[in-house]
């Protein structure tokens, strides 16, 4: 059975591909701010879910003529920093800002997740949840800072951080997932597959 990962983050694939997995990759486009928009008021994690279930949604429409039967997760990752949501930042300047905010304090990194699982071209399984992780940052002096947004790496990922690239030197620890905070939950992914009748060793590459 195919699985899809609808995402172009090359850090989750990288992380399923470490744990046995080969998605294809379909990128969903979808267009958060409309989707952030439609919403009524709800929690942060609410907000992320609903996101991670639009792109798994688009990818799932988009494939099921391909793929009868098939697997689609879809993800989204965004920093929760003083109860304001924050994605990735739009430049430069947003991204130092937001350094400064986080710099010798907390986040809690919030990825909802969604499992489709289609059969003869239908949805015939769906299962959604979030994984939280509390981020504990250090303080990056000004040098390494201006290094680091000089790298671009900042402006291309949620919270303007990583943990398994060059910001990890600048995040003294975390308490939880780790693969959460790369951009998916192996943990949660697992109890998702099993909601939709999937065992994960099955889909181990071999």
């Amino acid at each position: 059975m195919p699985l899809v990962l609808a995402s172009a983050s090359p850090a989750r694939l990288g992380v399923l591909r470490a744990a046995g997995l080969d998605p294809l990759v379909e990128v969903s486009d979808v267009d958060e701010d409309a989707v952030l928009a439609g919403l009524p008021p709800q929690a942060a994690s609410a907000q992320v879910t609903a996101l991670a279930a639009a792109k798994a949604g688009t990818v799932a429409n988009r494939v099921a003529d391909s793929y009868h039967d098939a697997l689609v997760i879809g993800c989204d990752s965004m920093l929760l920093l003083d109860g304001v949501l924050v994605g990735k930042p739009r430049d430069a300047a947003e991204a130092r800002t937001r350094w400064q905010a986080m710099a010798g304090g907390t986040g809690e990194l919030l990825t909802g997740h969604a499992v489709l699982r289609l059969g003869g071209g239908e949805v015939t399984g769906s299962a959604t949840d979030h994984a939280a992780t509390t981020v504990h940052f250090g303080r990056p002096s000004n040098a390494e800072l201006d290094a680091y947004l000089a790298t671009g790496e900042p402006l291309a990922v949620a919270g303007a951080f990583t943990l398994d690239a060059l910001g990890g030197w600048f995040v003294e620890r975390i308490e939880g997932d780790a693969s959460n905070v790369i951009g998916i939950s192996l943990p949660l992914t697992r109890r998702l597959l099993a909601d939709v009748g999937i065992t994960v060793t099955d889909l181990w590459s071999h």
